[in-house]
């Protein structure tokens, strides 16, 4: 568990008390008690607050409220207060200013506004850090440190500059050899010194739209900033381990954001944290995805749920409500999904500022009769008697799908094929294809023992890093299914691309050469015609990106059916060793997705957790050899499940079921499958 000080899923979320007057303090405990908060994530945006200059510094404050909080019960996830600099040392100490893109250097406001190679950042985030720690680290109340918060932006100072030279110099050694990897030749861009290396900005390599006209270069740059912030991020963990030996240490990261590599962070993670918050027309299924793919950052370890809004958010375009039922709905499908906390951004609504419409478990009328606070006091009540049962149960899967953010960086900063390409969403439509069918899947990263799952997924994969064929490899040779797509195998780490024809690395496993790729415009179609039939029709569509591939021992499973490709492969499969290799040369519809996987399932002998209608989802979480299926109806109505000859305990209704039964909408059955 993430600390045994509270044996149980965290129920709470980020308190600011300082932006209140004392007289509220007590009725805010008042409330927490009713609505069964255990939890406080305090001082996040506090650093002005407790450093008005270079040497004073003032935690009485946050003294006073640990204790107040902790007295009435409620715990402290304790956050550095670094995520956004004083005004005081913008002012003195410039250099903790970004600078833009575009060569414009910001001044002191919002948040997130720190240049991560500042050495006056790094030097005063680090002090504070270890001063909060030294302070707090034999607090009974203190769970887990917070540090910084929703790490993430560029920056193009000179200092940032500087800073990417030596880290060049550090990864390459010799000009030469970065010369080689950059491909320096192109456009008379040989360097000979490394001081004649600029970032690649709007003022040198980069265009709007994430375009750059040298993909090594700017690659290369997302890896310096992504490890520069988590520079920053160890400094101030480093800061606190040396005061604070035992409790746990995290910051919190953003599903799929697109700035940094979060595999990487995971590894100087003491337990992964996100923050939750999906539009009104979010799939649910993208949502089930980036919960997959937190749980994997960390090969299965189960997370925390850091923030959730409990009713809207306040920076979307069109911030919606969540509709009676929704925020429970979905904090159990985080849970469900490997959460062991639900916590909320915000527990009392801000009357001033960008987060003032943002929501809250207390809202701005400051009473407990609200909509809102009566479905957080529920569910608050609900997790108390869940804990003993759940709390760090492993969620089980056989199927992974690889998700790399290099590769997307790389997908992203291609010159070609297509602008319409994104990464993410094709990566979502496969892992759509699973969740449909009730299928549970891990998301992982090239670095993952694969040898763990019978079938492994890796759309897109453009980038073949070091090794990660050979693991491609030896997984089919032992028996293993895998399956790749269009676009796939054509450069390496370093963006450069693989001779010998596509998919470079992976064509002997795949069995395939891919002579050409045609690029449509999205609304341009082609068709992919069976030539087995185990599908339900005979064709279907696909669009986007189409390869025209050869043959060479695989297996054609389908082929396309216009164009002057028609009848050339369009899915195929190659017998490799004791397993198989799919290529799935198009981006093709949900329908043809859905058969597919159920198809290459079967034969691989995965079954789904439940058959269940439309709308609802099931996932699946283990302990000590106790099952527990969750059943989440995303629909507006009720609906009937049939639970076959399975003999259930529903831990929320206290009773048996077995049979077909029925889910109110929005609702949630937790299944503890008994034994027979």
């Amino acid at each position: 568990m993430i600390n045994d000080k509270l044996p149980k899923i965290w129920h709470g979320g980020d308190y600011n008390p300082e932006q209140w007057d004392s007289e509220i303090w007590d009725e805010d405990i008042r409330m927490f008690k009713l609505s069964g908060i255990d939890v406080a994530t305090l001082n996040v945006f506090s650093w002005a607050r407790n450093q008005p200059d270079e040497n004073t510094y003032n935690f009485e404050w946050l003294d006073d409220t640990i204790e107040r909080l902790y007295k009435n019960g409620i715990y402290t996830c304790l956050a550095t207060s670094t995520a956004a600099h004083p005004a005081w040392m913008a002012k003195r100490y410039p250099d903790v200013l970004r600078v833009d893109a575009y060569g414009r250097k910001r001044k002191f406001g919002s948040r997130h506004n720190s240049c991560p190679n500042s050495p006056t950042y790094r030097l005063y985030s680090e002090r504070i850090a270890g001063k909060l720690a030294e302070r707090y680290k034999d607090h009974p109340a203190v769970l887990i440190w917070h540090v910084s918060n929703e790490y993430g932006g560029y920056c193009y100072c000179d200092q940032c500059e500087k800073a990417f030279r030596v880290w060049l110099k550090d990864k390459y050694t010799t000009i030469e050899k970065l010369n080689k990897t950059w491909n320096t030749s192109f456009w008379g861009h040989t360097f000979y010194d490394w001081d004649e290396i600029v970032l690649p900005s709007m003022l040198s390599e980069e265009r709007e739209g994430n375009e750059s006209d040298f993909q090594g270069i700017s690659l290369d740059y997302r890896r310096f900033m992504s490890d520069s912030l988590l520079d920053c991020y160890k400094l101030e963990y480093q800061a606190i381990r040396k005061q604070d030996a035992k409790n746990p240490i995290t910051t919190n990261l953003m599903g799929t954001f697109p700035m940094l590599d979060y595999f990487k962070w995971a590894k100087e993670m003491d337990v992964v944290s996100w923050d939750n918050y999906p539009a009104i027309d979010t799939p649910v299924s993208f949502t089930a995805m980036t919960h997959d793919l937190m749980r994997g950052l960390k090969s299965g370890l189960p997370f925390m749920l850091m923030e959730q809004t409990p009713s809207q958010q306040n920076w979307q375009p069109y911030n919606s409500l969540k509709r009676p039922g929704v925020m429970r709905l979905w904090s159990y499908q985080a849970v469900g999904r490997g959460a062991d906390t639900i916590l909320y951004f915000q527990l009392r609504r801000s009357i001033g500022a960008c987060e003032k419409y943002h929501g809250a478990v207390i809202e701005h009328v400051g009473h407990e009769n609200t909509r809102v606070f009566k479905e957080v006091a529920q569910l608050g009540k609900e997790l108390e008697g869940l804990s003993g049962s759940l709390l760090d149960a492993r969620v089980p899967a056989k199927v992974a799908i690889v998700f790399d953010w290099e590769n997307r960086w790389a997908i992203e900063l291609s010159s070609g094929p297509s602008v319409a390409l994104n990464y993410v969403e094709e990566v979502h439509k496969y892992y759509k294809a699973f969740y449909d069918a009730n299928i549970q899947v891990d998301m992982v990263g090239v670095e993952e023992d694969l040898s763990k799952y019978d079938l492994v997924v890796a759309p897109v994969l453009y980038m073949i890093k070091d090794g990660f064929d050979k693991k491609i490899q030896e997984f089919v040779e032992n028996g293993g299914t895998f399956l790749t797509t269009f676009f796939s195998g054509i450069v390496d780490e370093n963006d450069l691309v693989t001779l010998g024809g596509y998919p470079g690395k992976l064509r002997e496993v795949l069995g395939i050469w891919s002579e050409e790729i045609d690029a449509l415009h999205p609304s341009s179609t082609n068709e992919i015609v069976m030539r087995e039939k185990w599908s339900n029709k005979s064709s279907y569509s696909c669009n986007l990106l189409f390869d025209l591939i050869h043959t060479e021992g695989a297996d054609v499973v389908a082929e396309y059916g216009s164009d002057f490709y028609k009848g050339m492969p369009a899915v195929t499969r190659n017998e490799f060793g004791k397993g198989k290799a799919w290529y799935v040369a198009s981006s093709p519809d949900e329908s043809f997705l859905k058969e597919l996987m159920v198809q290459i399932c079967t034969e691989s002998a995965i079954e789904s957790l439940l058959e269940v209608p439309a709308g609802v989802e099931t996932t699946e979480r283990v302990k000590d050899d106790t099952h527990y299926l969750f059943v989440l109806n995303h629909n507006s109505e009720k609906v009937q499940i049939d639970l076959k000859d399975g003999e259930y305990f529903d831990l929320l209704e206290g009773k048996s079921l077995h049979g077909k039964v029925e889910l109110e909408e929005k609702g949630v059955f937790i299944l503890r499958r008994e034994k027979s």
